[in-house]
C-alpha cells in the first residue's frame, strides 16, 4: 500500500513540501506508485513523461546520449528527488533518460494535477523554478568543468560527491549503489580505460580501497587536493 503524501518522508525534501494538505491529499489519490528493479528504466530518451516522478527509495542515473551513440551520465536522482518538471513545463519530449542503479520505488504524479498546483499555488510554482534554475546552474558547472579540469581532478571531485550523496538516505538506511567502471568514465566524461588506470592509480596512492565494483574513499584530504589541481 503507497504511503499517502502528506505523511510522505520524500515529499518533504522537494518542491511537495510547499503544497497545502489538501493539494497533498488530491494528489495522494491521483498518484501511480511503481517498482523497479535495477536496470530497470523510468523513462527513456524522448517520449513524453506526461508527468512528473518523485523518488521514494532508491537511486536512479540521468544520462543523455550523444551523436556518437554514448550515453553521458549528468546527474543521479535519489529518495525525494523530483523529476520531469522541464519536460513538463515545457511541453517538449525528455532529452534525457533515467535508469535505476539500484531497486526504486517511485510515485508518478500525472502532469494535469501539477500544472493546476503551478498555475493556483505561487509557493509551490517558486520551488519549482528554483530546482529547475539550480539544475541549470549544475549544468553549467560540468561544462567549465569538463572544458577546464583534467581528468583525474573530475574523478577526485565525482568521488567525493558520490560519497557524500550515497552514504544514507534520509532515514539513516545505506543506499546501495555499486557503479560500473562504465558507468564512473561516463560521469567523468573519459574513455573506461582510462577510469581504470586512474582508480588504481588512487588505490596505490590510499586515496581508495577497491572490493568488487565498490569504491570507498579513505582519504577524503587527498581527494579534495587532487581535485583543486593541488
Amino acid at each position: 500500500m503507497s504511503r499517502k503524501c502528506e505523511q510522505c518522508i520524500a515529499s518533504k525534501l522537494n518542491s511537495l513540501k510547499s503544497l497545502s494538505k489538501e493539494e497533498l491529499f488530491r494528489i495522494s489519490n491521483c498518484k501511480k506508485t511503481k517498482f523497479l528493479k535495477k536496470g530497470g528504466i523510468l523513462f527513456d530518451q524522448g517520449v513524453h513523461i506526461n508527468g512528473i516522478y518523485c523518488i521514494q527509495k532508491g537511486v536512479c542515473k540521468v544520462s543523455k546520449m550523444g551523436d556518437n551513440g554514448r550515453d553521458q551520465i549528468l546527474n543521479f536522482a535519489k529518495q525525494g528527488d523530483l523529476i520531469g518538471e522541464r519536460s513538463l513545463i515545457s511541453n517538449e519530449v525528455s532529452n534525457l533518460k533515467a535508469i535505476a542503479v539500484s531497486n526504486m520505488e517511485v510515485c508518478f504524479i500525472p502532469k494535469e494535477e501539477i500544472i493546476r498546483d503551478l498555475e493556483k499555488n505561487t509557493n509551490f510554482s517558486m520551488s519549482v523554478l528554483k530546482k529547475m534554475a539550480l539544475s541549470l546552474k549544475k549544468s553549467d558547472d560540468i561544462i567549465v568543468d569538463m572544458a577546464q579540469k583534467t581528468v583525474k581532478q573530475r574523478l577526485a571531485s565525482i568521488l567525493l560527491f558520490l560519497e557524500d550523496q550515497f552514504t544514507k538516505d534520509e532515514e539513516g538506511e545505506d543506499i546501495e549503489i555499486n557503479l560500473s567502471r562504465e558507468d564512473i568514465a561516463s560521469i567523468v566524461g573519459t574513455a573506461t580505460e582510462s577510469a581504470i588506470r586512474l582508480l588504481s592509480d588512487f588505490k596505490k596512492k590510499r586515496l581508495i580501497e577497491l572490493r568488487g565494483r565498490k569504491i570507498f574513499v579513505i582519504n577524503r584530504k587527498g581527494l579534495h587536493k587532487l581535485a583543486r589541481g593541488l
